[in-house]
């Protein structure tokens, strides 16, 4: 009927429920009465029931409003309830997989870190070793080579210890040769020389390859060794019964591959007891055996012996540069065709260089004239736009520049008390290569010149105090063209050229290293100061870090009695720029701010760039 509510309580509906003010109990006796017909609590005859009955009522009563309620909230299905389980399997499954790779490429990083090394950091900028006393005479070779495969070049010198005698029963070397580590100065290995080594070069003998360094080692004698730089030990040794009654005149050169074994070959001059009698000894690079027989030529000179040297013309011919006081060629081919008893040539010694041939004298001799003027000193120059090298000769006129392409002169220079070699780098910005020189005027004073490569006019001087003999000095190139030069002098002060203050009055045993920058060629920076006598130096190149080392070999002063201690050095250039103190050499307008030179110093980045061809 509508408009009332139906008395049937057997259907029930939760949101009624939900509104419903009644109790819980009457609920409960609602649903008893529709389905046991208990009413307050009696039967419906009236009589008090039995508590069994009452007991089985509830009990029939519970799995009822169970089942109401079941009625009431529909049941969730079975494929739901296994999708959420899926959900969360997969979600663990994806959320290991993440914390297992993160897990493996942080052990991966880990391993990498500790199995690869890291490029060696030259964190040891500045050292100095000891190598304690040593005996012989002014020789002092110097070489810098990576023997190690570090990437940093490392020191090999050689000298005449103290304990050069033998005691009984028990032979002593006469001079050892050595090497450092470029790193820290520690010694990396030493091997005994049976005499005083004249000179130290270590290359590669076959071009293009990765073989190991070899070190050539030529004695004052009669040694000329092959040494593995890496660990030290003599790979072959010339027999010196090929030299004849000859001793070494100069270090060994290396040729083209002669042998055509695929191993460069050598060349050393012998000279006999009389000044005529030169020889040139072709050597294997391979093997150190002769390559063929020994070939003597007879010269007269009055000077040092210059050379021997290679020269490679622009069409590819080989000569051989020597004399004594004067400069003299000679073929390689003819020097081949001498020693091997024979008109084949090998295709490197084929090549004839037109310039240079007619130049031969009239007799047709195999000596070529090159220059005769008392010649003291030769070095090979890279040509600017050229693949051949110019001849730089410093004679006792003064210095001369030869084309290498015609051996006309390019410039002269009129000099007086020059005798050590010039330092070529780059001074002016015209791409040649500028020499700075230094000379000797007066007692403990010494001129220090830039001579322009292009035009042979001075570009650069400056008085110094020195009273050190012949002191060395280098170069570096820089990222942008540039050379830095380094030279010795004592001590100099910043003064004002209209002060009444004396250079050089400090103590003369104390020398310092100066800088000479072509941007700043006002000033110098006094980058470091040693009390012995410097006899040697090199400049090598860090290609990692663009930096450049400067390495001294110095011997101190020797007491009555006692050999003079023998110590190496290594400075780093770019450490040393940013400490050194600054020599106002002349007044400048505008002046040079220190922070303006400490910015411009500290952008400074060295290259490995070869002064030669």
């Amino acid at each position: 009927m509508e408009g009332k509510k139906s008395p049937d309580l057997g259907e029930y509906d939760p949101l009624t429920q939900a509104d419903s003010d009644e109790s819980e109990d009457d609920l409960v006796l609602n649903l008893q009465q529709k389905n046991g017909g208990v009413k307050n609590g009696k039967s419906p005859l009236g009589e008090v029931p039995e508590p069994d009955s009452d007991a089985e009522a509830v009990g029939a009563a519970k799995p009822h409003l169970s089942e109401v309620a079941t009625e009431g909230y529909p049941s969730e299905p079975l494929g739901g309830l296994e999708q959420k389980a899926t959900s969360s399997i997969v979600s663990y499954v994806r959320t290991s997989v993440f914390l297992l790779t993160l897990v493996i490429s942080m052990i991966l990083v880990l391993v990498c870190a500790f199995l690869i090394p890291c490029p060696p950091r030259d964190l040891h900028s500045t050292w100095s070793r000891h190598l304690g006393p040593q005996r012989g005479g002014d020789l002092s070779p110097l070489e810098l080579a990576d023997v190690n495969g570090d990437g940093l070049r490392d020191v090999l010198l050689s000298f005449v210890t103290s304990r050069n005698g033998s005691a009984v029963g028990v032979s002593r070397p006469a001079a050892i040769l050595v090497c450092l580590s470029g790193m820290n100065g520690s010694t990396l290995w030493l091997s005994p020389l049976p005499e005083e080594a004249r000179d130290i070069t270590c290359l590669d003998l076959i071009p293009g390859s990765v073989a190991e360094t070899i070190c050539l080692v030529t004695g004052t004698h009669k040694m000329f060794s092959a040494f593995n730089a890496t660990s030290g030990k003599a790979i072959w040794t010339l027999n010196p019964n090929y030299l004849s009654n000859g001793t070494l005149a100069a270090p060994g050169v290396v040729l083209p591959d002669l042998d055509e074994d695929g191993v460069r070959d050598l060349v050393v001059l012998a000279i006999g007891e009389s000044q005529p009698d030169l020889c040139f000894l072709l050597v294997s690079g391979r093997t150190g055996s002769p390559v063929g027989r020994p070939v003597k030529y007879n010269i007269v000179g009055v000077g040092n012996l210059i050379g021997p040297q290679v020269y490679v013309t622009t069409n590819g011919a080989v000569y051989i540069l020597f004399g004594f006081g004067n400069i003299q060629a000679v073929a390689l081919r003819d020097i081949f065709v001498q020693a091997q008893n024979r008109d084949s040539l090998p295709p490197s010694l084929q090549i004839e260089e037109p310039e240079w041939e007619k130049r031969r004298s009239i007799n047709l001799s195999e000596l070529i004239d090159i220059y005769s003027d008392g010649v003291e000193l030769l070095q090979m120059v890279k040509a600017p736009d050229s693949n051949c090298s110019n001849l730089l000769i410093t004679a006792r006129q003064g210095l001369v520049l030869l084309r290498g392409q015609n051996l006309t002169p390019s410039w002269t220079l009129s000099l007086q008390g020059l005798h050590s070699q010039p330092t070529p780098g780059y001074f002016t910005d015209d791409q040649t290569l500028d020499f700075l020189l230094q000379i000797q005027d007066g007692v403990g004073m010494k001129k220090m010149m830039v001579v322009d490569g292009d035009s042979g006019s001075v570009t650069w001087t400056y008085n110094a105090p020195c009273h050190m003999k012949e002191t060395p000095t280098t170069s570096a190139v820089t990222s942008d063209q540039k050379s830095v030069f380094l030279f010795w002098a004592e001590g100099m002060s910043a003064v004002s050229p209209s002060s009444d203050a004396i250079p050089g009055t400090g103590p003369p045993s104390l020398h310092h290293l100066y800088l000479l920058h072509p941007a700043f060629p006002s000033l110098l920076l006094d980058l470091a100061n040693a009390t012995g006598t410097v006899t040697a130096s090199e400049v090598g190149i860090n290609d990692l870090w663009k930096d450049a080392f400067y390495v001294t070999r110095t011997t101190g002063p020797s007491s009555e009695g006692h050999p003079a201690p023998l110590v190496v050095s290594k400075l780093s250039l770019r450490w040393a720029l940013m400490e050194g103190q600054v020599v106002q050499l002349e007044d400048t307008t505008p002046k040079i701010g220190r922070g303006e030179l400490r910015r411009f110093l500290s952008r400074i980045k060295f290259v490995d760039l070869p002064y030669q061809m």
